[in-house]
């Protein structure tokens, strides 16, 4: 069997050849990792960086000493948190000053410069004006997200297909039927793209926010157990951890973006290398099937603890609020909008089988 495709460029894999290849890469970062770090004489001193062995141990110190879930989800709210408000100001502002050649003229050089400005050294402002707890956390992630998504969103327009536009026009559609029928799912369609990518910058600067007021979150809890600790292994944890949310995340990105937008997968995905038509498997079956199982047991369980934060009949205990905290009205808006989707699907398929 010819292995020439594992340098061949550009080169295409198929699911189980790139499995592979991932898992095999993973065994090869820990294997040099250990390798780097046993012995009694560490190539790394164990001092700087810790070896697998013990930051494995740090997990069950972060979960047992530490509160892992809770401060793990003080975090996810703030960064749900700062994905909504971005999303709401940068993509409304996006589209006037993208549309609209009197804006574009006055504030497009502004825009563009505000990228320039060093946020971390904005926290200072951002106590100023909103205090130092979760409402200045979740403003100052914000700002962070929507100085680089209104750019995008700017740009995104402009990259709207002429041969659109023309068609709309030759149709008759006025100044408004052409910004909803055209520029505006041409641009969300592009634009989750661009918003799964800016998932590492919120996670960047989430560390520097939760740093202030120290009211729990992964940041707050590198700070505090790890480096005013020296627990170096509890930083190298917690870091993990910061990547397998991201991963997660991106994969829950993904899988919306597939749903909100099926029309960009449509043509890449009729065919199977260009030979035969491409037929869903009983895989894909039981996985949408799965999604959608536990699409519905997490609405369950969030309308369950939903009346128990208003009328207690947990013995006392409030898991929503426990867990999130200030920051608990993002899971409210995120189950909002997951429940008016789920809600839109049933009518969709109640009216079709009509």
């Amino acid at each position: 069997m010819s292995l020439s495709w594992l340098v061949k460029l550009r080169g295409d894999m198929t699911p189980n050849q790139r499995l592979i290849l991932n898992m095999g890469g993973l065994l090869f970062i820990l294997l040099v990792w250990y390798l780097l770090t046993a012995g009694d004489m560490p190539v790394i001193p164990r001092n700087i960086f810790p070896d697998p062995i013990r930051v494995l141990g740090a997990f069950k110190d972060l979960y047992y000493d530490n509160n892992l879930l809770q401060n793990l989800c003080r975090s996810i709210g703030l960064n749900l948190g700062g994905y909504i408000k971005a999303s709401l100001y940068a993509i409304p502002i996006g589209f006037a000053i993208g549309l609209v050649p009197l804006l574009r003229g006055s504030f497009q050089r502004i825009v563009d410069a505000v990228r320039f400005l060093p946020l971390t050294a904005l926290t200072g402002l951002f106590i100023l004006w909103y205090g130092i707890y979760v409402e200045a956390k979740i403003n100052f992630l914000a700002f962070g997200i929507f100085i680089y998504l209104l750019p995008i969103v700017i740009q995104r327009i402009d990259e709207v297909d002429e041969v659109y536009l023309k068609t709309v026009h030759t149709l008759g559609a006025n100044y408004f039927q052409t910004i909803w029928t055209v520029y505006l799912p041409a641009v969300l369609s592009r634009l989750s793209d661009d918003i799964r990518i800016l998932t590492a910058i919120s996670w960047t600067y989430i560390i520097v926010a939760e740093t202030s007021a120290d009211q729990g979150g992964i940041g707050s809890l590198i700070f505090r157990a790890g480096q005013r600790l020296g627990r170096v292994d509890i930083t190298v944890a917690c870091l993990i951890i910061i990547l397998i949310v991201g991963i997660f995340q991106d994969k829950i990105f993904a899988y919306l973006d597939r749903k909100f937008f099926p029309f960009k997968y449509q043509a890449r995905e009729s065919y199977d290398g260009g030979k035969k038509l491409k037929t869903i498997t009983l895989v894909d079956a039981v996985w949408d099937f799965g999604i959608l199982i536990f699409t519905w047991i997490f609405l369950g369980l969030y309308l369950l603890f939903l009346v128990n934060e208003y009328y207690p009949f947990l013995g006392g205990v409030k898991p929503l609020s426990f867990l999130f905290g200030d920051a608990l009205w993002t899971i409210h808006t995120v189950f909002i909008l997951l429940f008016a989707y789920q809600l839109y699907n049933l009518y969709r398929k109640l009216t079709a089988s009509k």
